[in-house]
């Protein structure tokens, strides 16, 4: 037993001490961090966007005529594709696709893979909200409609306010979806939390301990927010009684 503490404590600072290695998971949890969440912010921007132009069109396609019935039949099937693109295609391959193709002349590394995250998060973030606000009675409409404000007024004061409350805890989920998803920045060569462990592994060829670190951060991380969902879910619950 005492061997085998031994051995694990020279594995411990053969893999984070010596040289400071410790450093990197550090910065690679930073960047983890930071490509989350502000890709979040652009998936819920996007998504609620692309939510309302797919409900407005469900909703009120047979009430238009003309140029408005004509340019909401485009923007629906221009929302159609893209969710059709994103959630039909695997997250790594729009990295690549976003770094090698779209930007290959950029060296923002961070930059273009905030912009793919939080292209990819307003997929399903779109989806989430979407059923949020087809959730919400059709007499809030006419409510609003009766108060005087017109269709957007009313979705941008009624409507998403109440779909934003129903779907929070949904949208918590995707940041723990999205944190997880982020660990193929690497590809591009990011040093993200994922990178980091490999990084370290190729320096002390002891793959053992410093991937066994990065599944623990990650773990350690997803339980809190999940924990913090939870609580959010039980305010959120509490607060309609």
């Amino acid at each position: 037993m005492a061997e085998w503490f031994a051995e694990l404590k020279s594995q411990f600072v053969l893999n984070f001490i010596e040289g400071d290695r410790w450093k990197l998971l550090v910065d690679g949890l930073a960047n983890t961090a930071k490509i989350t969440l502000v890709a979040v912010l652009i998936g819920i921007a996007l998504g609620v966007v692309i939510s309302v132009i797919r409900t407005s069109h469900d909703k009120n396609i047979t009430k238009l005529h003309g140029f408005s019935k004509a340019i909401l039949k485009f923007f629906n099937i221009l929302a159609q594709i893209y969710l059709t693109i994103i959630r039909g295609t695997p997250v790594v391959v729009q990295l690549l696709i976003t770094y090698y193709i779209i930007f290959s002349t950029s060296d923002n590394k961070i930059g273009i893979a905030i912009l793919a995250f939080g292209i990819n998060s307003g997929a399903y973030v779109a989806e989430i909200f979407r059923s949020g606000i087809m959730s919400i009675d059709g007499g809030q409409f006419e409510a609003g409609r009766a108060m005087g404000l017109n269709y957007g007024q009313t979705m941008i004061n009624i409507i998403i306010p109440q779909a934003f409350k129903n779907v929070l805890p949904a949208l918590a989920n995707e940041v723990i979806v999205l944190f997880k998803e982020t660990s193929v920045a690497g590809y591009i060569a990011i040093t993200d939390l994922t990178r980091a462990g490999n990084m370290i592994r190729g320096v002390t060829f002891s793959p053992f301990m410093p991937l066994i670190a990065v599944a623990l951060i990650y773990l350690i991380v997803v339980v809190v927010l999940t924990k913090l969902v939870s609580l959010l879910e039980r305010r959120l619950r509490a607060s309609d009684h």
